[in-house]
This record gives structure tokens, C-alpha cells and sequence, in this order.
């Protein structure tokens, strides 16, 4: 039984300590040990297939570890669920939603479900619809969304309760630039407060501007993490990235049929 959903004095909003996932005989994740600032706006970066959403899916309690631990805010999340379910908003992908559900009724259950008060729980709905630009579409079911507007009520969803830490799975892939710039205010906002933002994404240029943190992945394996100017030493950040990571260039022999013409 937890004896405090506060966040403990002293720790990180996410640590990690040889956390590892296999799938058969891969390694998806390989002994990370991990820790995120508190009030940090921290990227995950890596190509696809390197870990990052496994490694989220294990902080969010969306998985279990094969080896390892994880804490949030300095509550353990397989030991703690009921206090990290409370300091923790997650958006996953792929996403997880009720389809069968206006995003009206959706962020009053979420809320009610966390404890929170209704009346205190239908005004921050009404807030975050309209901030999100999803009041009108907020009596149709979640189901006949767009992929966008599922990822913006998902977003809603981890914000009603003002958690302590959020966990973003790519969360502008397929969000509009007028969206993402909402999304990104929100996100300020959140964190000018002492809220902490961890998100994963393979597009340098987006970790680059939003960003004070970094850690890269390949294979499975934490590579580099920190400030981002000590992770990308003077650089652009994708030249640190492709030089940690290495790229295969296309060899003058292969895909020869692509150099002629029709």
C-alpha cells in the first residue's frame, strides 16, 4: 500500500537502473541505466527499432521488465502502481483509447478514476478541449477521429490530472504545425511549473528546438545522454547523432537500376 503519491525529495523524475527487455532472443533493451531532471523537457532519440518506445512503455508500467528497475518521481513502478499511475501521464503509441467514447466522456472518467473532483474535473476538460481545438468534436466518439485529433485528446487525457511527469511517444507524429505549436505552449506552460516532459522521436531538428536533454539509442543500448549541448559538443545535433550511430551510405554497385532512366 503506498504511503504518499507526492513526488520524493531528491530524486529524478525518471531513473532507471539495468533495465532491459528481450523479445525470444533479441535484446530490445540492454541494462539502462537512466536519470531524468526534474522539470527537464528531455528527448529520447533514436532510429526506429532502437528501444525507445520499449524503454517508455517499461517507465509508464506498460510493460513489464525482464530485468531492472524504474522509478517515477522516486516511486518504484512495478513496487508503487497506484502512486505512479497518479504522478504519471502517459501518451503511448501506438495509442491506447475507448472508442466508444466521446473525448467529453473519456477525460470525465479518467478524471473520476484518479479521484479527482467532478466539477474540477469537467472545467480542465472544457479548458483543454478548447485549448487543443476539439470543443466541437468533443461529443462525437473517439472511434471517428482523426489520427491527429486522437493524438491531441490522448494528450488531454495525460494532462487532466496535472501529473508530475509525462511520458510522449512521438506525440507530434501526425499533428498539424499550427497543432504542434499549441502543443508546444501547453507543454512550456506545464513545465514553467516544475512538470517534467520526457518524449521520444527520431527527428533531430524537433529535439533540437524543444529540448534542454538528450539521450540517444541504437540497437537497444543508451549511447550518450545529458544536456544537449554536451551530447551534441558543438554540432548539430543530427551530425552527433549520425556519428554515434553510424549510417550505411548506398554503395555505387547497389540499387545500380535506379540510375537509369525509363
Amino acid at each position: 500500500m503506498e504511503r504518499t503519491t507526492e513526488p520524493v525529495p531528491g530524486w529524478p523524475a525518471l531513473a532507471t537502473r539495468g533495465l532491459g527487455k528481450d523479445f525470444g532472443n533479441r535484446h530490445a533493451v540492454e541494462s539502462i541505466d537512466l536519470d531524468v531532471p526534474v522539470g527537464s523537457f528531455f528527448g529520447l532519440v533514436g532510429p526506429n527499432g532502437s528501444g525507445k518506445t520499449t524503454t517508455l512503455r517499461m517507465a509508464s508500467g506498460l510493460q513489464r521488465p525482464d530485468r531492472g528497475q524504474v522509478w517515477i518521481a522516486g516511486h518504484d513502478t512495478w513496487a508503487e502502481p497506484v502512486a505512479v499511475r497518479r504522478l504519471l501521464g502517459v501518451v503511448p503509441d501506438p495509442l491506447h483509447l475507448f472508442d466508444r467514447l466521446t473525448a467529453r466522456e473519456l477525460l470525465g472518467h479518467l478524471g473520476e478514476l484518479r479521484g479527482m473532483d467532478r466539477d474540477e474535473v469537467r472545467r480542465r476538460s472544457d479548458e483543454l478541449l478548447a485549448v487543443l481545438g476539439l470543443t466541437e468534436a468533443s461529443t462525437e466518439l473517439v472511434g471517428s477521429y482523426s489520427h491527429g485529433m486522437r493524438k491531441k485528446t490522448s494528450l488531454a487525457a495525460a494532462l487532466v490530472h496535472r501529473p508530475a511527469v509525462l511520458l510522449l511517444d512521438e506525440p507530434f507524429e501526425g499533428v498539424d504545425p499550427v497543432s504542434a505549436v499549441t502543443i508546444r505552449g501547453l507543454l512550456d506552460r506545464y513545465r514553467a511549473a516544475g512538470g517534467t516532459v520526457v518524449f521520444s522521436s527520431h527527428v533531430m531538428d524537433l529535439v533540437e528546438r524543444f529540448c534542454d536533454h538528450v539521450a540517444v539509442m541504437s540497437l537497444g543500448r543508451l549511447l550518450a545522454a545529458g544536456p544537449i549541448d554536451s551530447v551534441r559538443s558543438g554540432r548539430r545535433l543530427e551530425d552527433a547523432f549520425i556519428e554515434m550511430v553510424g549510417a550505411s551510405p548506398v554503395g555505387s554497385d547497389e540499387l545500380a537500376w535506379l540510375d537509369r532512366p525509363r
